[in-house]
């Protein structure tokens, strides 16, 4: 049998420890400059006696990651091109795709689409890579694809949930270039729905940043709160911030003012916990539950809001979903998580990791480290028929072989349809008096 991902891979975690500390340096190199996004090559030939077998010959397959270092997500986008280091550290050590090893080449997107289009373009034309895991935001990914496209470069994103991501598939514009391992926002705002329903709240508001993450996520969550009986404040005037405001006063008095039951907010770290923060400092929140999404799911965020006179978290009893991992895989990966990086899987991080297995094994399949191999395979990697397989190693080892298989993550299955979608399960999640999270429940939403 094929070696599994929980062996001994001191030296090439040796590696990814550096690659770790760089990402780090790098985003605070950004955030003090506010400079141009900050590129690790984990291929720089700088680094070649410490980073473990992510050299190029010029010949393996070079892939990359557009996630957010800094900016609005940074607190929870971080974590993502670590769990991506991980898996092509796991896939080098057993011999590589196509023979050689792999290389991995990180950008920041910054959380901004303009920093996230000059990233994916340099990736594209000056890295030239195949392939890359990203964007978290839907925003960056949604000008980011077009370059992609464009390119013959494979884009699979772990966290970028807009439904308009579906409807831009369906009508043709990725030539299937484009895929997630998140599901779409369609589900997920079934799944808040479902939870303010079963809290019994009747009258909610909503709140939302002003892009493609933010007012899809607001329709479809209107849509099926509404079709369960239950009825929505604002919905004649939608409340839809500008994360560049100076402030968001206005905003904050215009979703909770009414006094709803509960206010949906479908935000980003950074700027939403001012909304917030102004919501708490005009007296609008006592008795409203807020509802909230994965976009906020980081205890940083909930720092970023702060605390009450009395040391509690102004947001205490707040409650949210979360895109779920809950993949046969899920159990072995963690522990490979928790050995080498030393801490507690984020969200999204089992997502990251799955992105960048698919694009591997979907390269070795297609016996070509191109864009287009990698998606005339994806697919057929991901998807029934063929041998169900959990560890990568195993997996690659199929495939070279020439079997068929149908990888099944840690995140999830990875079923991969025609729009590049997947249906996953999500976490519902709570935020503590003392500004911890607990998952309490989970759900799964369906056609």
């Amino acid at each position: 049998m094929a070696q599994k991902i929980t062996k001994n891979y001191t030296q090439i975690f040796q590696g990814l420890a550096l690659t770790v500390t760089i990402l780090s340096l790098s985003a605070c190199q950004t955030a003090d400059t506010g400079g141009d996004a900050s590129t690790t090559d984990a291929g720089n030939t700088d680094n070649a006696d410490n980073v473990s077998d992510t050299s190029s010959n010029g010949e393996g397959l070079k892939i990359g990651t557009l996630f957010p270092i800094t900016g609005d997500l940074a607190s929870i986008g971080q974590n993502m091109p670590v769990a991506v280091q991980l898996a092509v550290d796991t896939i080098n050590a057993c011999n590589g795709v196509n023979e050689s090893p792999v290389t991995l080449v990180n950008e920041d997107s910054q959380t901004d689409p303009s920093a996230g289009v000059t990233a994916m373009t340099k990736l594209a034309e000056v890295d030239r890579v195949a392939g890359v895991a990203g964007a978290f935001a839907s925003s960056v990914s949604g000008a980011a694809v077009d370059v992609a496209v464009r390119n013959k470069i494979m884009l699979i994103s772990p966290g970028s949930t807009s439904p308009v991501f579906t409807d831009r598939a369906q009508n043709g514009e990725f030539e299937g270039y484009w895929a997630r391992t998140a599901p779409p926002d369609t589900y997920q705002a079934q799944a808040l729905a479902a939870l303010a329903q079963k809290e019994g709240f009747e009258n909610v508001s909503t709140v939302v940043i002003n892009n493609d993450y933010g007012v899809g996520f607001e329709q479809q969550f209107v849509q099926a709160f509404e079709k369960s009986g239950g009825k929505i404040a604002d919905k004649n005037s939608p409340v839809r911030y500008d994360p560049k405001a100076p402030t968001l006063d206005s905003e904050a008095k215009a979703a909770f003012g009414s006094k709803p039951d509960a206010v949906a907010a479908v935000l980003y770290a950074e700027t939403g916990s001012v909304l917030l923060k102004s919501a708490f400092e005009q007296g609008l929140t006592e008795g409203v539950t807020i509802l909230l999404t994965d976009g906020v799911y980081s205890e940083d965020f909930i720092t970023q809001v702060g605390k009450t006179g009395d040391g509690k978290s102004i947001i205490a009893g707040a409650l949210g979903t979360v895109p779920g991992a809950n993949g046969q895989a899920l159990a072995d990966f963690t522990n490979l998580w928790k050995e080498n990086i030393q801490k507690e899987v984020s969200a999204f991080v089992p997502h990251s990791w799955d992105a960048a297995i698919l694009m591997m094994l979907a390269a070795e399949a297609a016996d070509a480290n191109t864009g287009e191999g990698i998606q005339s395979q994806i697919r057929e990697v991901a998807n029934a028929p063929g041998t169900e397989v959990t560890d990568p190693c195993e997996a690659m080892e199929l495939v070279r072989n020439g079997e068929d298989i149908n990888y099944q993550g840690a995140s999830g299955n990875v079923d991969i349809d025609e729009n590049g979608d997947v249906i996953g399960g999500y976490d519902v999640w709570q935020v503590n008096e003392d500004g911890t999270l607990e998952v309490v429940d989970n759900v799964t939403p369906t056609n």
